[in-house]
């Protein structure tokens, strides 16, 4: 395994692993729900990405493709090459069966790419010196000669304006539909940014620099049509230098709200990204040797530590709605890190506590009063007057759209259809065995005409008075037959009631009693 992704619920897990396939896990019953396998490519898979409502994933890999593969039905929707290799693939997030994706390549500019023509748009990762703030063409350096470096981007909640992370140490936000610049935002130090990731409500966005910080910024542009504040904005700020007012511009975009980093041993941080709720950051330590997690609370104290094996970390996913982190490990080894509950049964029963020993107890006067005294005084804050709304329905607290139930939260259990040739010898071997089980088969027949043989056989002996008999049966009376009667009757009765299976054993329960009722009037004759 490479990487992991949750859908939105995080009742499915995909790992790319590095044959090229794309396993897809139920996380409530831990089986594999679907695989994903081109034939056409086989290259490792560096990043995965579930669309909104989890009918789509995209896949990147590193032999510079793009695939689009539809869920449900486990087909390929399409496939791009690209000049670079992406080491990084998002969907658009604001749209059900997304189009276009942003793709991170290794040694280029961030990219929107249209998955249905194929085509690609360069993002601008510095700001312009123009005064319209189009974008230059692209080109493989930066104005000063230095070569690119990987660059981070990321969409908003919304997809209408993309975060780009360069390697001057500055966050650009970008208008991708008109490749244009509209904000800046500068980081103490000018350290090269490496991720840079938006919470799942929108609200805050984090930023891992190679000075060995992560930042978290505070968005303060509206959730929904960011790109129209950001416009309103450019308006009201007269700057006549550029770059001056796409500074002016992003300060008022977002606030530094907290750094994250190690003192002490000064490690770099890898796969950073935050919880579900946005109330915790979470971060691996990229040292080769070691595999530990460490987790912060959103007011920036290190809260816990978690020691794996000593295998380096790969990539990090939280689990959008319980406190679960899956971590993949360099060996491609997948683990899953939950909380170690401990049992409190006193939960059941919240009146009571629990106590390590006896203690006195003093009884009140009103305790096992039918109405204690004291609820008679107390009086209800309730206004019973108030009407009851039953029709408004809560938002639900994980979801950030109004059209849940288009999700795709499980899939479905499709058999796998077996090889024809190992279904017939599956058939023919369990053949084998109900005819070696079936007591109407020919052998048993032939086995029960023998049995029956030899007792009418052995009746003529019964009835020979001579001195080949040494003992003699006594002759039942009356009340012994009638029980013995009832006893034959009872053992039919219950086998016919039973399935097909059952009428093997009436055959044989009918020729056992056959012959055992000849053997008794052979005996009576006597």
């Amino acid at each position: 395994m490479k990487c992991v992704a949750f859908n939105r619920r995080g009742t499915l897990l995909a790992a790319g692993c590095s044959d090229g396939s794309c396993v897809i896990w139920d996380f409530e019953t831990r089986g594999i729900a679907k695989e994903l396998r081109d034939k056409d490519s086989a290259a490792a898979i560096t990043s995965i990405c579930w669309s909104k409502y989890g009918h789509r994933i995209l896949v990147s890999a590193a032999d510079k493709s793009l695939t689009l593969w539809d869920v449900v039905s486990g087909e390929k929707v399409t496939r791009i090459v690209l000049q670079q290799t992406p080491l990084q693939a998002r969907l658009h997030p604001g749209s059900a069966m997304p189009s276009v994706c942003l793709a991170c390549p290794l040694s280029s500019a961030p990219m929107i790419v249209d998955l249905s023509t194929g085509s690609t748009t360069a993002l601008p990762v510095t700001v312009p010196d123009t005064g319209n703030g189009v974008a230059p063409p692209s080109r493989n350096k930066f104005p000063d000669g230095a070569p690119f470096t990987l660059t981070a981007a990321c969409f908003n909640m919304n997809g209408d304006l993309v975060y780009v992370g360069n390697s001057k140490g500055e966050i650009l936000i970008i208008d991708h539909k008109n490749v244009k610049v509209l904000g800046m935002i500068p980081i103490s130090g000018g350290a090269v940014i490496k991720n840079i990731v938006f919470s799942r409500n929108g609200q805050y966005l984090l930023t891992n620099s190679n000075d060995r910080i992560i930042r978290i910024y505070e968005n303060i542009l509206p959730l929904k049509d960011g790109l129209g504040a950001l416009d309103d904005l450019n308006k009201t700020i007269q700057e006549e230098d550029t770059v001056e007012k796409m500074k002016a511009v992003g300060s008022k975009c977002l606030v530094l709200f907290r750094e994250f980093q190690d003192l002490i041993t000064k490690m770099h941080w890898k796969a950073p990204c935050f919880s579900g709720d946005g109330e915790w950051v979470i971060a691996a330590s990229a040292s080769k040797g070691e595999h530990k997690i460490y987790i912060w609370d959103r007011a920036g104290h290190l809260v816990k530590i978690l020691e794996g094996p000593k295998e380096a970390v790969f990539d990090l996913a939280w689990h959008p709605v319980h406190p679960i982190i899956v971590s993949v490990s360099l060996t491609g080894l997948v683990y899953i890190w939950a909380k170690d509950y401990t049992e409190n049964w006193s939960a059941f029963a919240p009146d009571f506590k629990e106590l390590e020993e006896n203690e006195e107890y003093v009884e009140r006067e009103d305790e096992f009063d039918l109405v204690p005294e004291t609820e008679k005084v107390k009086e209800s804050d309730i206004n019973e007057d108030d009407e009851v709304d039953i029709v408004t329905v809560e938002k639900d607290p994980f979801s950030d759209s109004d059209m849940s139930q288009e999700e795709l939260c499980f899939l479905p259990a499709i058999p796998c259809s077996d090889d024809p040739q190992q279904q017939e010898k599956y058939v023919g071997s369990s053949s084998k065995l109900i005819d070696s089980n079936y007591t109407g088969s020919p052998v048993s027949e032939e086995n029960g005409q023998n049995g029956q043989a030899a007792n009418n056989a052995s009746s003529p002996l019964e009835e020979d008075t001579g001195g080949t008999q040494s003992k003699r049966k006594r002759k039942l009376s009356e009340k012994g037959l009638e029980l013995q009667a009832e006893k034959v009757r009872k053992p039919l009765k219950l086998l016919k009631s039973s399935g097909k299976l059952s009428k093997t054993k009436i055959i044989s329960v009918d020729q056992d009693y056959g012959s055992g009722a000849d053997a008794e009037d052979g005996s009576d004759d006597y």
